[in-house]
């Protein structure tokens, strides 16, 4: 798939691993650089969101604050990679775990904080943009099989990464004696559902997203094989 940038066939996927119609699919990658284009569009956005977590965060820790940013970052860069003829399988494997894992942790705190949310004064406008375009980001994510058989070495490394970033912002201190997190619009330690504390909501919803990334990616490759949409030198990988 590396080798062209032509749209690619859509492999025979089961509906759960490319729910997105082949229309809607064809239509995004064909339109390539302005998919790129929005999503650094969104990048830039999101760093000046994020500005006033950036300005109480110890440098050390500015990678793990932007995570919405950094992920539809990612995909701009894997579709760019495609696009120029150079698709990195790493880079598309971050990508996806990204966009799955914030798109759709994004609108489970909304729901789940959404009384601390309005009580903070959170503009209508604002709160169904972000709903919505980070549900976007979960649609865009599922396009990603298309120029990508998802080595299980590049799975490894998108759930190294987002292993160690749930790491950090919920169970190991590294700065500080509390974990890193994402800015959440109550305590940390306020009482929510079923005897969880507003963190421990906050990070079950990480940790359940994480393990649906890594088991998409997963089946995708399997299926992938399945079918022998896998070219002999990758599956040795």
């Amino acid at each position: 798939m590396s080798g062209t940038t032509a749209v690619p066939e859509r492999d025979d996927l089961p509906r759960w691993l490319a729910p997105v119609p082949k229309r809607l699919e064809d239509l995004g990658l064909g339109l390539a650089w302005v998919i790129v284009a929005v999503n650094l569009a969104g990048t830039a956005f999101g760093f000046w969101y994020y500005r006033f977590q950036f300005a109480g965060t110890p440098t050390v820790m500015w990678p793990f604050v932007p995570d919405s940013p950094v992920a539809t970052l990612l995909f701009a860069l894997a579709v760019a990679a495609w696009k120029l003829g150079r698709e990195l399988p790493w880079l598309t494997a971050l990508a996806f775990f990204g966009n799955i894992i914030l798109g759709l942790w994004t609108p489970f705190t909304l729901l789940a904080f959404l009384e601390h949310y309005a009580a903070q004064g959170i503009h209508p406008a604002m709160y169904a943009f972000l709903f919505f375009s980070h549900l976007a980001m979960v649609v865009q994510a599922f396009v990603l099989h298309r120029i990508s058989d998802f080595p299980v070495w590049a799975v490894a490394v998108a759930l190294a990464w987002y292993g160690v970033d749930l790491l950090v912002d919920y169970f190991v201190p590294v700065v500080g004696d509390t974990p890193h997190h994402t800015w959440i619009p109550t305590a940390r330690d306020e009482p929510m559902y079923l005897g969880a504390d507003a963190l421990g909501v906050a990070g079950a919803g990480e940790t359940a997203f994480t393990l649906l990334a890594l088991f998409l990616a997963l089946s995708i490759r399997a299926k992938k094989l399945e079918v022998g949409a896998v070219d002999r030198g990758s599956r040795r990988s």
